[in-house]
Formats: structure tokens, sequence, C-alpha cells
């Protein structure tokens, strides 16, 4: 097959007017797309007449070379015999999409999608693990639980690190040194750093106090642990690339080689830990205090605000600032609403994958969506969200609507969270009264996650469009016979 993805190669690049002839070259599922600098040298009728080739379209100011499912293996022998920097792949959609905001989750689809099989590997570990403990089979004291549960909990864990390396690939810097800009974020002695007593505090008094645990240089530094966050990260990295390009302009070939990577990483990193730790730590206090006036003001509309930005607060890395809160109401009121509140948001994601698999036909859309339903079941929604929701648009802003939806009505059910304790289907556990032994809060929650489920459910399944089936019937062809 191999020698077939060449001849076709050499066909298409002498047929398309020589490499000389190609500006640049991207693919998405099923279509090689050709920027090229004169489409009239291109011999379309010949390459429409090849084998392997379903058809040519020429649309959008690109010379599009219709494929199917083995486009990549083909690309794959393309790149090198043009000579050209390779370049990230887009769904058509997206390429043709240029508003801010698609950008934004086109960046973070394209830094996720090489970790999306490893990303759905480690939460079905997790998943697993989480029916082993709960049906007794292991105990989390067992070393077999404690050698799995790093095994599945390493990409969460350490996510900056991974984004490190697929965030630099994506803005195309050092990729090494993208890797130690985000295991900087996670370094276990700023992370232990948090824990210990500030030996100063800023704005006192007021909603962002912080306490200062390390200065750089005489200067502040407000700490956040980065730990499974993915935003911070990512700006991190996009900043240090910035650098990274500065820097290779005034460094001498003779010690470019530690020279790029040396100033690179002294100038980013403690600049990311001044200002991207201070913006996390006041967005998390503003948000922290906000759902606390909000919740005063009106549970249904905390229920509704807390359920819907969730996931974003999550993403974001500035769910901590509600963090102490849920625990303080533990301690002192014995139960808590910010959890509460966020009962169906993974749930939401579980139908929406259900209904994507119903719905599509692009296969390999249908075999990542199949594969994060289990983890979803549990809670882990990592691959749901930067696999399927996020890239996609529409469901993961119909997740967060019916999580909203979902977290208002938990509101006026009067649900409340007890413990902390699992995720998923394992949470109901921890919306049981430990005192009065009342079953009624979990069966509220179950009410709040299944009209939840339902509206993303239905939503999904009426609002959703294959984009790859809808652009043209030559292309759907593709996608099938292949």
């Amino acid at each position: 097959m191999a020698t077939n993805y060449k001849n076709l190669a050499k066909i298409i690049i002498q047929n398309i007017g020589g490499k000389e002839n190609v500006q640049s070259l991207t693919h998405c599922f099923t279509r090689l797309r050709f920027v090229l600098k004169d489409e009239a040298k291109a011999n379309t009728d010949i390459l429409k007449g090849t084998d392997d080739i379903v058809d040519v379209i020429q649309q959008g100011g690109q010379y599009q070379i219709v494929i199917g499912m083995k486009v990549e293996e083909v690309y794959n022998e393309i790149m090198p015999r043009l000579g050209l920097a390779e370049q990230d792949s887009l769904d058509a959609e997206e390429q043709q999409d240029k508003s801010g905001f698609s950008r934004i989750i086109d960046t973070i689809s394209g830094i996720f999608m090489p970790l999306l099989g490893l990303l759905t590997a480690c939460g079905i570990i997790k998943g697993l693990l989480a029916v082993l403990s709960v049906s007794g089979l292991l105990q989390t004291t067992d070393g077999t639980y404690v050698i799995l549960n790093a095994v599945g909990d390493s990409l969460f864990y350490f996510f900056p690190v991974f984004l490190g390396y697929t965030a630099a690939k994506k803005f195309k810097m050092n990729e090494l040194v993208g890797m130690a800009v985000g295991a900087s974020l996670i370094y276990p002695t700023i992370i232990s750093s948090i824990s210990e007593n500030p030996i100063s505090t800023l704005f006192s008094g007021t909603i962002i106090e912080s306490g200062v645990h390390l200065t750089f240089l005489q200067i502040p530094v407000l700490l956040s642990n980065y730990s499974s966050t993915v935003i911070p990260a990512i700006l991190a990295v996009w900043f240090a690339s910035k650098i990274e390009k500065q820097v290779k302009k005034i460094a001498p070939a003779s010690i470019r080689n530690f020279f790029v990577p040396l100033f690179t990483l002294l100038i980013a990193v403690p600049v990311v830990f001044i200002v991207v730790g201070p913006i996390a730590t006041w967005a998390s206090d503003i948000v922290g205090a906000f759902v606390q006036v909000l919740y005063s003001f009106s549970p249904v509309l905390f229920g509704a605000f807390v359920g819907g930005f969730w996931q974003i607060f999550v993403m974001l890395g500035i769910h901590q600032g509600m963090i102490p809160i849920v625990i303080n109401n533990l301690a002192t009121l014995g139960y808590d609403t910010i959890f509460a509140a966020t009962c169906t948001a993974s749930f939401t994601q579980l139908a929406i994958l259900v209904a994507i698999v119903l719905r599509t036909k692009n296969k390999r859309l249908k075999n990542t969506a199949t594969a994060a339903i289990f983890p979803a079941i549990f809670g882990i929604t990592e691959p749901a969200i930067y696999g399927v929701t996020l890239p996609l648009k529409k469901p993961f802003v119909i997740s967060c609507v019916s999580s909203g939806i979902g977290g208002a009505l938990a509101m006026v059910l009067g649900v409340k969270f007890y413990q902390m304790g699992g995720q998923g289907i394992f949470s109901f556990p921890c919306y049981l009264n430990p005192e009065s032994g009342n079953f009624s809060q979990i069966l509220m929650s179950i009410i709040a996650i299944v009209v939840a489920m339902a509206i993303s459910f239905i939503a999904t399944l009426f609002l959703y469009r294959d984009k790859q089936a809808t652009d043209d019937k030559v292309e759907q062809k593709a996608i099938i016979e292949n």
C-alpha cells in the first residue's frame, strides 16, 4: 500500500503544476487542500481520472483533491516531496470560519488532536478503576490500584507537560522547551509552597486579597495549582513561542543550540508566574465571591450560572476559587450547594456523545465519540470535551446551556452536596444526608440530571449536522466508501 501512496503522491504533484506551484497544503478528514500559486497550471481532468482520487473541487481559494479516509497517508507522502513545513490539518468549517472565537477553539482543538487517543485511554483506565474500587475488587491502598491509578492519572495530573509539547508544535517552537515550560508550572516545590503560610498579603480586605508565597527579584508571585489545567499552560507556551522567535533573531549561530532555550526559559517562565498566576488567582477569587453573592440573591440564578459555566471554569483553572468555599460549607454547614449545582455537567456531555454517535455518518467522529462514552459515565469528560464537543463548538454550547438549566433545577429541587466523593455515577452517594439517611436528595439530583440530559440529547439530535456530509455529496461518498 505504501507504494501506491508514493505513486499517487507523484501523480498529484506532477498534475498540480509541480511543487513550485504549491503555496501551502493541509488536509481535513477526506481532502487534500492545496493553495496553488496558479490553479490554471493544474491538470484537473487527469487528476479526476486517476485511481484513488474521488474528485477535484476548486472552492474558497483552495484546490481540493478528495481522497477519502486514507487522505492522511497520501498527505504524509506528499509533504516531504514538497519541502514545506508541516501545517495543522483543520476541518473545512474551521478553515473557513475566521472569527476570533473560532480561531481560539481551533487552536485548542489542534493542540489536543495528538492527545486524543491517549486522553481516551487514560479516561477508560480511570473509569475501570472506579468500577473496581466501588465493587470492592480493589482497595485504593492495593499496589495494583496504586500503579494503575498512576497510569490512568498521569496524563490528567501532568496536563501542562503534555500540552507543553503539543502547544509548542502548534505554535512552531521547540517542543522540548514547551515541555519544560509546562513542567515548570507544576514543579512540586512550587505547588507545595501554596499550602505554606504566606510571607505577605496583597490587597488585604478586598475581594482579590491574595497571599504571597514567593517572590522573584523582589516581585510578588501569586501562585496557583496548574495541575490538570488547560488554558494557563497553553498561554504559557504561546508566550514562550513569542520569546523564542525574538531570541533566535539575536542568537549567534555558534551558540544557538543552548542560547535560545536558555533565554526563552529565563524570560518566559518567570513572566508567566508573575502575570498568569495573579490573573488566575484574582479571577478565581472574583468568581468565588460572585457565586456567594449570587446564591444569596437567587439560588436559581446561582445554579444556572455555576452549572452553565463550570466546564469553562475548569478549563480556565479558575474553579479553584470555589473549592475553599465548598470545603468551608461542608465543615460549617454540613452541606454544599456549589457542587450540587454542577451535578449535571458531566452527564450532559454523556448525552451529547450518545446523540452524536446516533447522528453522525463520519466514522472517525463516531469512533472518537463512542470511545469517550465510557469515561464520561464516571465523570471523566476530558475525552468528550477536547475530542468531540469543543472542536464541534455547537455541542459544547449545548452542554453548557443544558448544564445551566440542570443547575437551576437542582436548586429549585433543593439538592445539596454532603461529602467529597466520586464523579459521574459515583457522585450519587455524595447527595445522601449522613444524619437522616434520607435518599430524597439523591432522587432530586437524578431528576435534575435526567432533565438536563434529555435537553442536551434532543437539542443535539435536532441541531447537529455533519459538516463533512453536508459540504457536498462527493465527500460524503468518500467517507462511506473508504
